[in-house]
């Protein structure tokens, strides 16, 4: 496998396994625990799942060939806390992904080094990837954090339980060497 198609592949699977840490996440709160805000300077869950998905449609509509930031984005009306429902929340959160994943499909390894804008300023199509790579795992952890704070002693653990650091690495180290990606093990953990 060459290089672009071997990072396009890594890229899928990393993006997926952030998606189901969130969705693992979400999964352990009461509908009403996505709506809750500690202040007026903090978001709930529900928002900041609002703000990635309006983000994932802004970006990955048309990326490669219209601005990454469209027109008819409101960013700030991302951050009004104005879904009701744990049933809108999950629609929101998978009309984003869904977005993303269709324009990640739909990418060939030759256009990586295409130059795409965002906000007018240019960036390969890697560079552009990345950028997100690095945006939405920033708000799923917030969405992980927050989310276990809000169950407290009831939560499950989404990586490598408290205490449990030596087990995790004796069963890696008893298999042997092999190259592959991290996230294919998590993700079967995951599910």
């Amino acid at each position: 496998m060459n290089a672009d198609l071997s990072y396009l592949e890594s890229v899928k699977k990393q993006f997926l396994y952030y998606k189901m840490l969130g969705e693992k996440a979400i999964e352990q709160l009461e509908p009403q625990q996505l709506f809750i805000t500690i202040n007026d300077d903090t978001n709930s869950i529900a928002t900041i799942i609002k703000h990635i998905s309006g983000n994932m449609l802004s970006r990955w509509t048309d990326f490669l060939t219209t601005d990454g930031e469209k027109e008819c984005r409101n960013r700030d009306a991302e951050f009004e806390n104005d879904l009701k429902s744990k049933q809108e929340v999950l629609q929101v959160w998978n009309k984003g992904w869904n977005c993303l994943e269709n324009a990640l499909e739909s990418l060939k390894s030759e256009q990586l080094s295409d130059i795409i804008y965002i906000r007018n300023e240019g960036h390969t199509v890697i560079e552009a990837i990345n950028r997100q790579l690095a945006h939405y795992p920033y708000h799923v952890g917030q969405i992980v954090f927050y989310a276990k704070q809000l169950k407290n002693s009831e939560w499950t653990s989404l990586s490598i339980p408290k205490n449990k650091s030596g087990n995790y690495n004796a069963e890696k180290f008893a298999k042997e060497k092999e190259i592959k990606n991290f996230t294919d093990d998590e993700l079967k953990r995951l599910k």
